[in-house]
């Protein structure tokens, strides 16, 4: 990525940050969780405590921007990886829709089902248990457990590159 393209995402993640809805806050301590993830393993924060965590919600799976957004995270999958990051993408899409998401375009990192809201509403990505989609927002969890960055996303296909730029 160019210096310049590079710029243009900061500025607008900054811009992005001025404007934002409803969420937890730098420094809040992470909601723990326990659900599954397409593959029907169940993911726990706690378990991850001491690794850093990044967790996009994104409304529908196999949408055009959930897409552009997972597949950005798909294509840095690795640089995460040697950061020592753990990524997980989260809808309130079922186990057979995210699989079949997953398997379509090659996630290598597990995409959450929280079908009940649970993480939706403890994270503040919807208001009610009926809400049919999840917001676009973005944590990220220290290893301390806290919630260091929380991102309303504006650009979800630029987001996994600007985000990793800046951790």
């Amino acid at each position: 990525m160019g210096m310049l393209s590079r710029l243009r995402g900061l500025v607008r993640y900054a811009l992005g940050q001025l404007k934002r809805p409803n969420m937890l806050k730098v420094g809040d301590t992470a909601p723990d969780f326990e659900v599954q993830d397409h593959t029907g393993k169940t993911v726990r924060l706690r378990e991850l405590r001491g690794k850093r965590v990044v967790l996009f919600f994104y409304p529908k799976a196999d949408t055009p921007g959930c897409t552009k957004q997972s597949c950005g995270f798909r294509d840095r999958f690795p640089d995460y990886q040697k950061a020592g990051i753990s990524v997980f993408g989260v809808s309130f899409d079922t186990v057979e829709e995210n699989a079949a998401f997953a398997k379509k375009f090659g996630f290598a990192y597990p995409l959450l089902c929280d079908t009940k809201r649970e993480l939706g509403l403890a994270y503040k990505t919807c208001d009610s248990a009926q809400d049919p989609y999840s917001k676009r927002l973005t944590y990220v969890i220290g290893a301390d457990g806290k919630i260091a960055q929380a991102i309303d996303t504006k650009d979800p296909g630029a987001q996994a590159a600007t985000l990793l730029a800046m951790l």
